[in-house]
């Protein structure tokens, strides 16, 4: 029984370490920490942290009240952020799930009287990940 348990955990501790970059940060660390440049980088004014963490050819898509699909210019909602403009939003990571070089993401950001859900596609290349699509929606806050 011993043998066994320790062979599991010996089996379990390899998928760790094969799951670890050459930096010796996992696919998920990495993926958390673009998707924590978005956040800080909307909250804080930080258009720079936005530079990183998304592809240049990024659009942001959505539904209008009309029910119409809405697509935005990446580089346009990037310029839009003002440098050290801090503004009243809280982002959170909800959720990751990837696989080799793709990744899909759901964060969620509290401004005032609103909650945006943010669903993310990002793809690693060229040894780094970046959000590659943005979609998202929002409903009003319960006060």
């Amino acid at each position: 029984m011993k043998n066994t348990i320790l062979s599991i955990l010996f089996v379990f501790s390899l998928n760790l370490i094969s799951a670890q970059s050459q930096s010796g940060t996992t696919d998920i660390q990495e993926i958390s920490e673009t998707l924590m440049l978005y956040i800080d980088g909307t909250q804080n004014g930080k258009p720079e942290k936005l530079k990183k963490a998304f592809h240049p050819d990024f659009n942001l898509y959505t539904v209008t009240e009309e029910d119409s699909l809405r697509i935005r210019s990446g580089a346009k909602y990037v310029s839009n952020v003002r440098e050290g403009k801090i503004s009243n939003r809280i982002g959170r990571i909800i959720s990751i799930d990837y696989e080799n070089d793709a990744a899909i993401a759901k964060v969620e950001i509290l401004v005032p009287n609103r909650i945006y859900t943010d669903y993310f596609l990002l793809l690693k290349y060229e040894g780094s990940w970046k959000i590659v699509h943005k979609s998202y929606t929002w409903k009003p806050t319960k006060n």
